[in-house]
């Protein structure tokens, strides 16, 4: 990509070859050659308008805690969201909005702290509303797109539209949201007395956060859930819990959990991502799918 020069409105938002590494849950990946992180939706509309015009188009980076990137880096454009106006959150009758930004976790507190039902089950699902969105996080039976009433995008000219639910296509872990820009989204909740619904949530806490690896950093969660199973059952049936390639290993208690060392490389991670599919395909005749981005 040649160099872009982008205009004194938003030059002062852009820096150049920031590491990813530090952004991403994994702790893995080359700089970015452009990245900007907008204080406010203003800025984050006017950054992706002189984006287009100059026909690059901006990589979007959420929480970061289910990407993986290369130590090449990304020749192009990463936007973070990561700015308090990005993840704002309101809510109006049985209606919560909130901003692609905000932490998934912030948001379903808030939702039981309002007295809405409906996104409880995914306490615990690291990450924002945006990737959440995109790969229709779903435990407990309940998945996040059954309460979206509408998707808030921004087109690639920086103008701003509603999607309404049927065209987010959500699916089992999937939706049809991955080449969207999200703003924000709109939930449809259950108006319930806010006591009933905090002691569910404290319930649903400690049962997940039985289940989280403890005092780890550098995770991810590679692996969807097959209809029927989950991933983690599926790799330790067949004894490759523990598994390792170079700086990469699954955790022995918790083999969906994919955690990185020090001198891990994305390379590690990829080639142990693949033997873990190649295994269970083998051994299961499962198709297991990966949900990690890779940049």
């Amino acid at each position: 990509m040649s160099s872009v020069a982008f205009p004194g409105k938003v030059a002062h938002l852009i820096r150049f070859d920031e590491p990813l590494a530090p952004h991403l849950w994994l702790g893995i990946g080359g700089p970015a050659r452009y990245f900007a992180e907008p204080n406010s939706r203003e800025e984050l509309i006017e950054i992706v308008r002189e984006a287009s015009r100059a026909g690059i188009v901006p990589r979007i980076l959420g929480g970061g805690s289910n990407l993986l990137a290369r130590e090449s880096g990304v020749d192009g454009l990463v936007i973070s969201l990561a700015s308090v106006d990005m993840s704002r959150m309101e809510v109006a009758g049985d209606r919560l909005t909130a901003c692609s930004g905000a932490k998934l976790s912030h948001v379903v507190t808030h939702a039981v702290e309002s007295g809405l039902a409906g996104l409880e089950s995914l306490l615990g699902i690291p990450g924002t509303v945006g990737g959440a969105l995109v790969g229709n996080a779903c435990a407990g039976g309940q998945d996040i797109g059954a309460v979206t009433s509408r998707i808030e995008v921004l087109t690639a000219d920086g103008e701003t539209e509603w999607i309404d639910q049927e065209a987010g296509q959500f699916s089992h872990r999937r939706s049809n949201l991955g080449g969207e820009l999200i703003l924000s989204a709109e939930f449809q909740l259950t108006p319930t007395e806010v006591g009933a619904l905090t002691k569910r949530l404290q319930k649903l806490w400690i049962v997940r956060n039985a289940s989280l690896p403890q005092g780890r950093s550098r995770i991810a969660w590679p692996f969807v859930d097959p209809d029927g199973a989950t991933a983690e059952r599926l790799i330790a049936d067949i004894g490759l819990a523990g598994l390792r390639e170079g700086g990469a290993s699954l955790l022995a208690e918790h083999p969906g959990v994919l955690v990185a060392k020090d001198d891990a490389t994305s390379d590690d991670c990829l080639k142990l991502i693949e033997r873990v599919r190649e295994q269970v395909l083998l051994q299961t005749g499962i198709d297991l799918q990966t949900s990690l981005q890779i940049w």
